[in-house]
């Protein structure tokens, strides 16, 4: 589907972009922000119209991390201060109740 004609404008080659995503994810940037960064600021519309996918370049790699995982962590560890210092706040310890068992199912996967 994707042919090459479409991409005559960009100026990387797919091995410049391969590397440009790896050093964006060591930078600790997630799969979807590296996306977003090669559009705004390298003009590069899609990486799918070179044949590459950023998650497969990551898992190459060894750099990927499943971003659902990374938002409930970082959820958990929100609820967590936030009852500390609300501790009367009952639907949030409901919430981080409810949310712990998720990120156990999302690291067993």
């Amino acid at each position: 589907m994707a042919e090459t004609k479409t991409t005559e404008w960009v100026k990387m080659k797919p091995s410049d972009i391969e590397k440009k995503v790896i050093e964006l994810a060591k930078q600790g940037i997630s799969a979807e922000k590296i996306g977003l960064k090669l559009r705004d600021e390298h003009g590069i519309p899609k990486v799918k119209l070179f044949n590459l996918k950023i998650k497969k370049i990551l898992e190459k790699e060894n750099l990927w991390q499943n971003p659902e995982t990374k938002n409930v962590e970082k959820k958990l560890e929100r609820l967590k201060k936030h009852s500390v210092k609300h501790i009367h706040d009952y639907p949030a310890k409901r919430s981080l109740v409810k949310n712990v068992p998720k990120l156990s199912k999302l690291k067993n996967r």
